[in-house]
């Protein structure tokens, strides 16, 4: 380290046993003031502590698990409540409490969309949002793709990481040396109503959602780097009049419309990747994301790219995979609706299914035996594991497990949800053995203040079982 003086002046004279003595600025006692410089500290060795779980942890019990449990299950706080918990490993549910009772879901809804996808469509797929030529000569059509992860950030860097820039397509369309005074709006990429049943109106200035329309800016946010910021009611609309006026026209000249067939693309940009989005959408528990990518589901799989076709791919989906949709109502993909409703047994059954330990069958050598089917699901949604926040540390757990529970944080790996009337959580944790325990846990009928703690601490207690 360089330890300096300031100084303000060229020469410093310095007396020394009766000398005058001439240091001048070049020198290095003018620049240390007669100081040593300490020899660098030997190297750090790190000793990394992120390990797979062992594969001879001893197996947890039934008996060992309601032990564990007794206090926490019997606090009041968790109102009309429901869960399961299942030993990842083995597949054996360990503990469960109505687990076939169809509860209020809210966010961990996402948990089937996130499964849908990673079954139905290719991690890589991006969405396309472009500009083509209009049916006159002085228009231009914006053709929304079912991206809302666009932004117009003057440095480019939006609400959504890797979202596209409105500045590549503006850059795009005066190369191409448009002369157009109109911007026409396509939105025709969905279908159906853009609020779903059991929505309220006042979650669009609330923050949690915008209507669903095929093309937005930062999600409809009006604040575009705040996660709840206010949205707006017309996003697509928005999205036209900034595209008019980044290019320097009226922004009252834009309105709703449709692209010609075969309409000549002028300009176009794409999302990220699928599995960026779908982290986002899971870390962030982003209810834009999460319909938007519901009618991707939809597309890929020959539904109607509207709330009831995104619901009827997304359940045609697990069902094909084999997972009993008993008990599911769903009016959404994201779990905003109040009126959706899942069983705990479903939610841990998809994560208990993303967690089994495929042994080698993740790195069997190419043209060994095949993988057996239930080994290829759970590798298509391992995946899924990844994406969920880390207890008192990232996304919607960032603040829990803070300053209660904290036995579990950097352990508890869940999908939260909250609404007025219900609190979940849905996830996975490591024992006190080594063993990976899976976990739904659904309580209704509480404020998520309430709620919420009374889930963490048997989340929390599952982390420090002992459950052998």
């Amino acid at each position: 380290m360089w330890i300096g003086f300031g100084a303000t002046f060229g020469v410093l004279l310095i007396a020394v046993a009766g000398a005058l003595v001439v240091v001048q600025p070049w020198t290095p006692e003018f620049r240390h003031g007669g100081l040593t410089i300490a020899a660098p500290p030997p190297p750090v060795k790190p000793f990394p502590q992120v390990a797979p779980a062992p594969s001879n942890a001893p197996a947890p019990s039934p008996a060992g698990v309601a032990a564990a449990l007794g206090g926490a299950l019997a606090n009041p706080d968790l109102g009309t409540f429901a869960g399961v918990v299942t030993d990842a490993d083995s597949g054996t549910t360990l503990w469960s409490q109505d687990p076939g009772t169809p509860m209020i879901p809210s966010s961990t809804a996402k948990i089937l969309t996130t499964a849908a996808a990673l079954l139905a469509l290719p991690q890589d797929q991006r969405v396309t949002t472009k500009v083509v030529a209009g049916t006159a000569p002085n228009e231009l059509v914006l053709v929304g793709g079912g991206d809302p992860t666009l932004t117009a950030q003057a440095d480019g860097k939006g609400y959504y990481p890797k979202g596209p820039r409105l500045a590549d397509l503006v850059a795009q369309i005066k190369l191409a040396g448009s002369t157009a005074d109109t911007i026409v709006v396509d939105t025709t990429a969905f279908a159906g109503p853009t609020m779903a049943k059991g929505w309220e109106d006042s979650d669009i200035p609330g923050g949690s959602i915008a209507p669903i329309e095929a093309v937005m800016i930062d999600g409809g946010r009006i604040e575009p780097l705040v996660e709840y910021s206010p949205r707006t009611s017309t996003p697509a609309l928005d999205a036209g009049r900034r595209l008019a006026t980044e290019l320097g026209l009226d922004p009252s000249r834009v309105r709703a419309g449709k692209a010609a067939p075969g309409a000549a693309e002028v300009a176009s940009v794409q999302s990220a990747p699928l599995r960026d989005r779908l982290r986002d959408m899971m870390v962030y528990s982003d209810n834009v994301l999460a319909e938007t990518i519901g009618r991707e589901i939809a597309v890929a799989t020959g539904h109607e790219p509207s709330f009831g076709g995104a619901v009827a791919a997304m359940a045609a989906t697990l069902e094909k995979a084999g997972f009993d949709l008993n008990g599911v109502v769903m009016h959404d993909t994201s779990g905003l609706s109040t009126d959706d409703r899942i069983p705990a047994r479903l939610l841990d059954k998809i994560v208990a299914t993303a967690a089994q330990s495929a042994g080698d069958a993740l790195t069997r050598p190419t043209g060994t035996k095949a993988r057996p089917a239930g080994e290829k699901l759970a590798a298509t949604l391992a995946p899924m594991l990844d994406d969920l926040p880390v207890a008192g540390a990232t996304g919607s757990l960032a603040s829990r497990y803070v300053t209660q529970n904290r036995g579990g944080a950097g352990w508890v790996r869940a999908k939260t949800g909250t609404l007025s009337v219900a609190s979940t959580l849905v996830g996975y944790v490591l024992d006190r053995d080594g063993r990976v325990l899976t976990f739904a846990l659904m309580s209704n009928d509480r404020p998520p203040e309430v709620s919420r703690p009374a889930l963490d601490a048997i989340a929390g207690t599952l982390r420090n079982c002992g459950c052998s």
